[in-house]
């Protein structure tokens, strides 16, 4: 027997775009808020809110550990780790912070998301609640502040402190993170947004490790979302306003599809009863994939660190263009998942380079294998198969880079050898076949739910976030990013929550 709740507002998914959200919808004492969070809480778990954990949760028991399809040109046993936990994946990341470059608003506007311009965005940066300052003097790894002097040395970029003072196309440095480098704790979405006021507000239900699966729809209008609670129990939780659907770029068009809502063939073939066609469900899948190039140390690093890869590097090879085109973390930790299984060692002591593709021009989709919503949907990220190789391209100009970086004083004094590729690996079809084998994800996937105008076909959602030709519903969170942005899109999506609940009104000041 199912039971019925009814809000006024029913948020679906307690991740990154889905606190802010709850939190300013919940500021009108008037209105009622429930939010649908698959996974526990993340109050008092220091497994989660310690930020320097992060690598303990990917492939654990909070992580959904999606697969990807067969990569013909890339490596296909990447898992895209999706947080199940309260504050979805800024639970569960690294935290870096960058505010999207003017160039990613401006490009949104023009692809037809008409009023999300960088002048207009501007303002939602200044809104958020979270704690976003750079690395910590006391975080700050020798060997890391070292990296910074060699790459300014080797490559005459400018060093920045804090990136997100004003817009780049390149640049060294420290990055800012949203934590409290006091006692290295998170400051995610749910803790910016929710912890301070989950007790105090009568008007926000938080359901947790509780299961979204289909929506309820009545004509063109959704009215709600069936869910089951971990005890089994099967409840339609009904919207008397809106529903929204901020359940992340896999979830959010999974939910769709199996709810009926997506490209007509594709469900059909499934025997899933099309409600709504609409093409562009799970197209457009977006990532900033990166590679690896691996160093062994002449012993052991500092222990000191934030999160382990707390510094990075912009670089702009093209002049033409407004952001940056090669983007490097720096992990203080040798980073040879990848590598190893290319038969590569993993040295005792060691760092890495990760030369990552700022706008990739490879685009895939994701898509349902079964009608059985337990099932995971099928993530075809069509790595490297652009059509001119740009994104291969770039790999090989990363690794290139990064072996400048590694020759020059002091970052040279502290590497005994390189390990991944390997020094003897120089040609560039050498590299390219290295770079594509061993990319990994730095868990970005976006776009599945793009935002556009009226007359793009592939367009899930108008610029007022509201699902094309449905009434009642709208869409918050990476997967209505219509391009991705040259920088860690987090922020991005906290600006989006952001403006969703201004767009929504209902309680939003």
């Amino acid at each position: 027997m199912s039971h019925t709740h009814e809000y006024d507002y029913v948020v679906i998914g307690g991740g990154t775009a889905g606190s802010v959200i709850a939190s300013r919808l919940t500021e009108n004492p008037d209105v009622s808020v429930a939010v649908i969070e698959g996974g526990p809480s993340d109050v008092g778990r220091d497994d989660v809110l310690t930020l320097r954990r992060w690598m303990g949760l990917l492939g654990g028991e909070l992580d959904y550990d999606y697969p990807t399809t067969e990569q013909p040109r890339g490596n296909s046993h990447i898992r895209h780790s999706r947080a199940r936990v309260l504050g979805g994946c800024s639970s569960h990341n690294t935290l870096i912070a960058f505010k999207p470059l003017p160039a990613d608003w401006d490009e949104w506007e023009a692809a037809g998301a008409k009023g999300w311009g960088a002048v207009q965005m501007e303002a939602y940066f200044a809104r958020l609640l979270n704690n976003i300052v750079p690395v910590d003097e006391r975080d700050r790894n020798a060997i890391a502040r070292d990296f910074v002097d060699a790459a300014q040395a080797a490559l005459d970029v400018p060093r920045v402190e804090g990136f997100n003072r004003k817009p780049f196309t390149e640049g060294v440095g420290f990055f800012d993170l949203a934590y409290h480098p006091e006692n290295n704790k998170r400051s995610s979405a749910s803790v910016a947004y929710l912890h301070p006021v989950m007790d105090e507000r009568p008007n926000l239900t938080i359901l947790l490790e509780t299961w979204a699966y289909k929506l309820e729809l009545d004509g063109d209008r959704a009215e709600g979302v069936h869910v089951r609670t971990k005890d089994g129990e099967e409840i339609l939780v009904k919207a008397r306003n809106e529903v929204l659907l901020c359940a992340g770029a896999v979830d959010s068009p999974r939910l769709l599809m199996h709810s009926g809502i997506g490209p007509k063939a594709d469900l059909e073939k499934l025997g899933i009863p099309v409600a709504h066609d609409l093409p562009g469900v799970g197209e457009n899948l977006l990532d900033h994939p990166e590679s690896v190039i691996v160093w062994e140390t002449n012993g052991p690093i500092p222990e000191n660190s934030a999160m382990d890869s707390d510094a990075g590097l912009f670089v702009r090879r093209d002049p033409e263009l407004p952001h940056p085109d090669l983007m490097f973390h720096f992990y203080q930790i040798p980073f040879t998942d990848n590598p190893e299984r290319l038969g590569y060692q993993r040295p005792e002591f060691g760092v890495s380079m990760t030369p990552n593709i700022p706008k990739p021009k490879s685009r895939g989709r994701l898509y349902l294998t079964s009608a059985d919503p337990e099932v995971k949907p099928a993530l075809d990220f069509r790595y490297f198969t652009d059509a001119d190789d740009y994104d291969g391209r770039t790999l090989v100009d990363g690794i290139k880079i990064a072996r400048e970086i590694a020759k020059t004083e002091p970052l040279a004094g502290w590497l005994k050898r390189e390990v991944a590729p390997g020094p003897d690996v120089t040609g560039d079809e050498e590299l390219s076949e290295y770079a594509r084998k061993v990319a990994h994800t730095v868990y970005h996937p976006a776009g599945t739910c793009k935002m556009g105008a009226a007359d793009d076909r592939l367009a899930v959602v108008d610029p007022e976030l509201r699902i094309r030709g449905l009434e009642g519903i709208r869409i918050a969170d990476a997967s209505v990013f219509p391009t991705m942005t040259t920088v860690n899109p987090m922020i991005g999506v906290l600006m989006v929550g952001e403006k969703a609940a201004e767009l929504i009104g209902g309680g939003a000041k």
